[in-house]
């Protein structure tokens, strides 16, 4: 939609035609007297101007109209968009370690690993948190920032999909991806501050132990839900036939409990994607999105369209004039000179 910031400044239209209505018009004799050059004693000015009247008159209208269309600030009212509200800052971090290749999830009716489930899920969950800002952290021997706290989900989504498990070792540093969460919140903002931790194993590496990292999430009033990924059993087959075994024994259920209750969160079971989507469902509720949406609708300035037209305008018509000019000049001095 179209609209003038300045729009009262559209009344001055018609001034020129209010000073010519109330202004004594100039007689033939002033005009004779006053616009005759002395220098062009063969040409009637008066007569050449007559015929150029119509043009200038049309011109300077021109020139006149766009000064003021561009002086009343028109622009341009976009449709409106969602823009951020004031939500959470959630840091997704996630396990890479070697017993993440483990295929014991089932994703639409196919054996897969659990990364690859934990990705399928996940991405859908990523997609519904309009207004947080996302964050990622990948986690295995050490933790390193993937994706910082950013409301682009998009590019937190396709980073996530890139991950590669073995990409930063096999072992599991799960004290580390807390502590490197919790620094990497912004203290200046007041959000509510969480952390999603997913992992299948227990630690086994890093520089902060699973209880300093607690204690410095539960300083920074951050939340911490954790979620263990992994099958109870699943059946290897070898040369003596097929046993069932618990791919999941590492799992330290106790130290992620722990974690998540003391920072006021919640520990998740994960055994297939079906139960890893009703928690992501579960979070959506716990963490709810900021219901009060806002938008805005982006203004585009215009006024240097038509600013730029009055000034081309311009131009050419003093082009215009000087060429008529200098070529009547021209003729004047051939005739003078063929006559002598």
């Amino acid at each position: 939609m179209l609209e003038f910031a300045w729009w009262w400044i559209l009344f001055a239209l018609p001034l020129p035609l209010l000073i010519r209505w109330l202004t004594p018009a100039v007689t033939e004799t002033d005009s004779a007297a006053l616009k005759v050059p002395s220098l062009m004693p063969h040409v009637t000015a008066p007569e050449k101007l007559k015929q150029n009247h119509r043009f200038i008159l049309l011109v300077s209208s021109l020139i006149w109209i766009t000064l003021i269309i561009a002086a009343a600030q028109p622009r341009w009212l976009g449709e409106p968009v969602s823009i951020p509200s004031k939500g959470r800052e959630l840091m997704l971090a996630v396990d890479l370690s070697g017993s993440m290749k483990i295929d014991d999830m089932q994703l639409n009716g196919q054996q897969v690993n659990r990364l690859t489930m934990i990705k399928a899920v996940l991405n859908n969950f990523i997609q519904r948190r309009v207004g947080d800002r996302l964050g990622l952290i990948l986690f295995a021997d050490t933790a390193y920032m993937q994706a910082p706290l950013t409301y682009d989900r998009e590019t937190v989504a396709s980073l996530l999909n890139e991950a590669v498990i073995g990409l930063i070792g096999e072992q599991t540093a799960i004290g580390d991806a807390i502590g490197l969460a919790v620094k990497r919140f912004d203290e200046k903002e007041d959000t509510n501050r969480v952390i999603i931790l997913l992992t299948d194993g227990q630690n086994t590496a890093g520089n902060i132990t699973p209880a300093q990292a607690k204690e410095l999430a539960v300083a920074s009033n951050t939340t911490v839900y954790t979620i263990g990924v992994g099958a109870d059993e699943m059946l290897i087959q070898n040369f003596f036939g097929s046993r069932r075994v618990n791919p999941s024994q590492d799992l330290d259920e106790t130290m992620l409990r722990d974690l998540a209750e003391s920072t006021g969160g919640q520990y998740f079971r994960a055994r297939d994607a079906q139960e890893l989507n009703n928690i992501y469902a579960i979070l959506d509720e716990l963490e709810p999105v900021e219901g009060d949406e806002r938008k805005m609708r982006p203004l585009t300035a215009l006024y240097y369209y038509p600013l730029a037209l009055a000034l081309v305008l311009s131009v050419l018509t003093a082009l215009v004039v000087l060429g008529r000019n200098y070529w009547r000049q021209r003729r004047v001095n051939f005739k003078e000179m063929t006559e002598n």
